[in-house]
């Protein structure tokens, strides 16, 4: 069997890598939601705002950054499984067909999750004009577009599979 090429060699140590950054991420996140809980009044004069006004906004974001978490947890953990079956070469399996599926929807979700926080923060913005927020929602192509993609690529793997196996079945 002939050697994989370096990105696929590097594309494992990569996801795990990335799958070990957004736990940690997903514990920081949820170590500033406890903190929300135990002392606000600390936390929000270190940030510099009026516990009364964002409250609740901030904990509606870190509640919903450690959703975001979780589906990039999904994303990659997905990604990983088909990586090995590209390293196993044997790519073009039904399973694949449904990660990639999956995936799309995970990346679905976490652009609508995006849009909410930014509906919660340009509202919590109003709520205190006060406090400077710099938070670019404006709409962007790409993350549509690779959602698009993925489920294109979705269909192409399920075919693939069709075919390899109507191969199988007549040799």
């Amino acid at each position: 069997m002939t050697r994989p090429p370096n990105a696929l060699t590097l594309a494992r140590p990569l996801i795990r890598g990335l799958i070990v950054l957004n736990a940690l991420y997903a514990f920081a996140i949820a170590a500033l939601l406890v903190a929300t809980f135990v002392n606000p009044k600390l936390l929000f004069e270190a940030l510099g705002v009026a516990y009364e006004h964002l409250h609740n906004a901030l904990r509606a974001v870190v509640v919903l950054g450690i959703v975001a978490a979780y589906l990039t947890h999904r994303v990659l953990r997905a990604l990983l499984a088909i990586v090995d079956s590209v390293r196993d070469g044997d790519p073009f399996i039904s399973d694949n067909s449904r990660r990639l599926q999956a995936i799309a929807w995970w990346v679905l979700a976490g652009e609508g999750l995006r849009l909410l926080i930014g509906a919660i923060v340009y509202g919590a913005s109003k709520a205190a004009p006060s406090l400077k927020m710099d938070l670019d929602v404006g709409f962007s192509f790409a993350p549509w577009l690779a959602v698009l993609l993925l489920f294109v690529l979705s269909r192409v793997f399920e075919q693939g599979a069709r075919m390899r196996s109507d191969l199988e079945g007549t040799v």
